[in-house]
């Protein structure tokens, strides 16, 4: 079925300050004039055509904000706690049969891919001497010994080289362990025998410290003092209940609602470019911040398509890598929403929908399923893990993300999974450990001045501040959003 969208009628995003023939009833307007007969019967309340044209909430539904009152924020992420890598070589070791070497090089990666190399001369892992380890490649999976660790300063295949032996005293090569195979090692403990020393070295607790700068947003109404004073003949209204006869009302209403917008907008969609080669605009007073999306395209994971229930399947297995979250909120735009509504309802006559059998507990939302409703969200259960389904509405409005996603639907975003709860994260700035929401806004703030949402007015109209025969509304605002624990979102990416 195609549907032919009809035409914005000459609609403007907001109302003109002054008082011309496009923003009042005509009465002359078709050749009629005002000799006519009968006046029109004149409906005084302007209609509201698009619904409610905000798009704020979002942030504040599954985050929180805080004050802060320094030029950056600065937080430190644990690492994993065992000891596993990837891609690494099984290098023959002097020819002997039973003896194995695993040599770490640059392409040494941790559990999750990344890369673990920090100099040339360091040593590129945890694992000691007297380590049990499990090694496994695409065909065998064999538990070992290690027997030595090369030092910095080794003339070894590669420093840090591991020396092994099979714990059963079979040839390494057998079972699939060939030489120059890439495996997966995992160190899972420990045996000494007695009377000997104890361990040689130990494994400091490594973390990595993330940072993020807040920018300053701003925004201005202006009007006249002449036109300030005008009465129109429709009454006006607008999304932050302001109405009146006055146009100027719905105008600087309408600004400070966009404004308000925009300090989310900005929160998901801006880039750090910090790391730019160009250092910024301005000569470097404009890098920009760290946005949601741009946060997790970095750090997160990013799914291309949620077409079938083995799309979610694949995607609770990473949560399962990465922490198993157990609730977890899902905003999509209308046709990811839609997909998984299909999906659901094939799944044994519903069962998992919010009211089903195998409803949730809506634990975040205190085990109230009215709540959970009245924020737009429904529910349903896959394994161990509870999700709450909301559309979100920044990504279907064709004034907002809705229009970009249609023009590059490759690159559209589709929905977000975020989880609920805390994470525990040391805060460099306050120096202790602190439980905080995995997402959440930091703003500029002191005992003297709070640059949360800062409005002031200046001009003529109403208290008299400047000779300006105007009046106008100031807005500034000056944030950042802090995503804690990356991994554990989701960025649904791609085509429809």
């Amino acid at each position: 079925m195609a549907i032919t969208g009809v035409g914005a009628a000459g609609y403007t995003p907001a109302p003109l300050k002054q008082t011309l023939a496009t923003n009042y009833i005509d009465f002359t307007a078709n050749g009629n004039g005002w000799a006519q007969q009968y006046l029109p019967d004149l409906m005084e309340q302007e209609a509201e055509v698009f619904g409610n044209r905000t798009i704020s909430g979002f942030l504040a539904q599954v985050g929180a904000e805080e004050a802060m009152s320094s030029d950056q924020v600065i937080w430190s992420e644990q690492g994993r706690l065992h000891l596993s890598y990837k891609a690494v070589k099984l290098a023959a070791n002097g020819g002997t049969a039973t003896l194995g070497k695993l040599q770490f090089d640059s392409g040494t990666t941790d559990a999750d891919g990344k890369s673990v190399e920090s100099t040339t001369a360091a040593i590129l892992h945890g694992i000691r001497v007297g380590d049990m380890i499990l090694l496994s490649d695409a065909d065998s999976t064999t538990r070992c010994y290690v027997t030595a660790v090369a030092p910095v300063d080794s003339t070894a295949l590669n420093t840090g080289a591991v020396s092994f032996e099979r714990y059963d005293g079979g040839n390494i090569a057998s079972g699939g362990l060939a030489e120059n195979q890439d495996v997966s090692v995992l160190v899972f403990g420990s045996e000494y025998a007695k009377g000997v020393e104890g361990r040689v070295g130990a494994n400091k607790p490594q973390f990595l410290s993330r940072t993020n700068k807040p920018i300053i947003l701003k925004d201005k109404y202006e009007i006249s003092g002449s036109d300030a004073s005008q009465i129109g003949w429709v009454e006006v209204s607008g999304e932050d209940g302001q109405n009146g006869y006055m146009w100027y009302l719905k105008a600087a209403g309408d600004t400070k609602s966009r404004f308000a917008d925009y300090l989310e907008m900005a929160m998901l969609e801006a880039v750090d470019g910090t790391g730019t080669t160009s250092g910024g605009h301005h000569g470097g007073a404009i890098t920009g911040t760290e946005g949601l999306f741009d946060a997790l395209e970095t750090r997160g994971n990013v799914a291309n398509t949620m077409a079938e229930m083995a799309d979610y399947d694949e995607l609770i297995a990473e949560l399962d890598a990465n922490g198993a979250i157990e609730e977890n909120m899902l905003f999509m735009d209308r046709t990811t929403s839609l997909k998984l509504d299909d999906i659901l309802a094939g799944q044994n006559g519903g069962v998992y929908f919010s009211g089903g059998a195998r409803s949730t507990s809506y634990g975040v939302f205190n085990n109230s399923e009215d709540m959970a409703l009245n924020l737009g969200f429904t529910g349903f259960r896959r394994g161990s893990y509870d999700f709450y389904k909301s559309d979100f509405k920044y990504l279907n409005d064709s004034s907002t993300r809705g229009l970009i996603n249609a023009t590059d639907g490759t690159n559209a975003i589709r929905g977000m999974l975020i989880p609920a709860g805390v994470s525990t994260v040391y805060d460099q700035t306050m120096g202790r450990n602190m439980k905080r929401p995995f997402l959440h806004v930091r703003y500029r703030a002191s005992n003297m001045e709070s640059r949360k949402m800062k409005t002031w007015t200046t001009g003529s109209v109403g208290a008299v501040t400047s000779d300006l025969d105007a009046m106008e509304m100031h807005m500034l605002s000056e944030r950042c959003l802090v995503t804690q624990g990356a991994n554990n979102f989701v960025l649904f990416k791609g085509a429809a």
